[in-house]
């Protein structure tokens, strides 16, 4: 397949001068081309969309909007400008300048990350292949499609480090990124929350709240890399990313806005009079909140990690915003960690992903303190809390530990009873499910949720953003 590089796969790396790198993109191509196609909102190939397309890295114009057909979205590869005469701000090459190739001892350690994160790219679009069928309103579905798109673009950025800078094996990786699947018994993605599936739109919002603000931290965490490819790949990617927190915060606000509507009207909270009523109960608001929240903190990894304090140590993965710190060495410091066992002290290098939970932890505060003030001003005195980072966690020094929400340790009998009092149970989902009608009416909404406050890009809410 011949490509115009220019219109095609818009980028700013000189595509269209590296033949090499022509020939690796044009034989993946079609391959993702076929992978759109089967695993992709597929069913809505021939819809119009009001998309934004990424077209630069200017700050004031680095994206254009118009309505596109998604097989037909301008995917491109797009680096963040250049700082000039750049160092690498931490571990054991602290002060050195960046690398501008992968140093060959690391190459094996870069290559798995860059996998990795690239990994997650696909596998949410797999994951939310179907929700389209059930949308509450077309500027929930273009939003929804925004995110597929962009999450298609952020694997051809991952795409493009692996074949410009890792040869055959590079090549081998990108197409095993087409070749596992979201869920996939024999062939699944590689981290386990994004094998878990997205089957309603509660869902989908706490998964752009919680999990995409973990891509955030490792995006940013992976931005002070001083391989400087995948920094100023990564920091391009923060500007996208943002769009997909934002529908997750706006999401789950817009159904505490409807809940309490309905709360008002009935003059109750009782869950099933809400429920009744065709509105999400706060109490399976809270469940599905544990739910991605504990999901998306295991995505960090062990709290104890000799792979974090090498990736430290080797100038690969920073702290998110590394200047903030004053010792960027950290090579004697030790970190205070609380483990089923009390309190140990283990080299801060070994404690850098849960250096990167603690803040990630508060980050995701800041939305839930403003669902907060919605119910608080609405006269309620139900609160949405985090759980304990100790609770529900498959991996760490907590994993399997019989923890509540709170954080209290308890018998195992009594956690195992209560369990399914802090989780969605299959009657939630399946409620969940059931008000999720479909509306494709311009301007219309459906019952469980509440309208945006605003529309896209300056348009009204009313606006046809999905012409189907």
């Amino acid at each position: 397949m011949t490509i115009d590089y220019s219109e095609r796969i818009p980028n700013n790396v000189d595509l269209a001068n590296d033949r090499a790198l022509q020939r690796a993109l044009e034989h993946w191509q079609p391959k993702f081309q076929d992978w759109w196609g089967e695993m992709g909102p597929n069913d809505f190939s021939g819809a119009d969309v009001y998309l934004r397309t990424a077209v630069g890295v200017d700050a004031q114009g680095w994206a254009s909007y118009g309505a596109v057909k998604m097989p037909d979205y301008r995917w491109g590869i797009f680096l963040a400008e250049p700082v000039p005469e750049r160092t690498i701000g931490f571990g054991d090459h602290f002060g050195q300048p960046v690398w501008q190739q992968v140093p060959g001892d690391l190459r094996s350690q870069f290559r798995r990350i860059i996998v990795t994160q690239g990994d997650t790219e696909p596998a949410s679009v797999e994951q939310q292949h179907l929700l389209g069928h059930t949308c509450p309103s077309l500027y929930d579905l273009r939003n929804l499609f925004q995110v597929n798109v962009e999450e298609g673009r952020h694997l051809w950025a991952m795409v493009y480090l692996l074949h410009a800078y890792f040869g055959r094996d590079g090549r081998e990786e990108a197409e095993g990124l087409l070749a596992r699947h979201s869920g996939d018994p024999d062939n699944p993605r590689i981290l386990e929350t994004f094998n878990q599936p997205i089957s309603d739109w509660l869902s989908f919002f706490m998964f752009t709240y919680f999990t995409d603000r973990d891509g955030k931290f490792q995006l940013k965490s992976l931005a002070e890399s001083g391989f400087d490819p995948l920094s100023r790949t990564c920091r391009f990617m923060l500007t996208e990313e943002a769009h997909h927190m934002f529908v997750g915060e706006t999401g789950v606000g817009r159904v505490v806005k409807r809940t309490l509507e309905v709360m008002k009207e009935l003059g109750t909270d009782d869950p099933d009079k809400v429920r009744g009523h065709g509105a999400i109960d706060l109490p399976t608001l809270q469940r599905y909140l544990n739910f991605w929240f504990t999901s998306s903190m295991d995505l960090f990894g062990s709290e104890v990690s000799s792979n974090a304090a090498s990736s430290f140590a080797n100038g690969i993965k920073a702290r998110p915003d590394e200047n903030q710190y004053a010792d960027h060495l950290c090579s004697e410091a030790q970190f205070e960690l609380e483990t089923p066992q009390g309190k140990e002290s283990v080299s801060l290098r070994n404690a850098m992903n849960e250096v990167l939970r603690g803040s990630y932890v508060k980050d995701c505060q800041i939305g839930v303190k403003r669902w907060n003030m919605q119910i608080q001003r609405a006269g309620f005195d139900f609160r949405l809390a985090l759980p304990s980072a100790r609770f529900h966690r498959s991996i760490g020094v907590w994993v399997n530990t019989p923890v509540d929400p709170a954080g209290q340790l308890l018998p195992r009998e009594q956690y195992d009873r209560q369990l399914p009092e802090w989780l969605p149970s299959d009657a939630d989902q399946a409620f969940v499910r059931s008000v999720m009608q479909r509306i494709v009416q311009p301007g219309k909404i459906a019952g469980w949720i509440a309208p945006p406050d605003r529309g896209i890009n300056n348009l009204p809410v009313e606006y046809e953003y999905v012409r189907l």
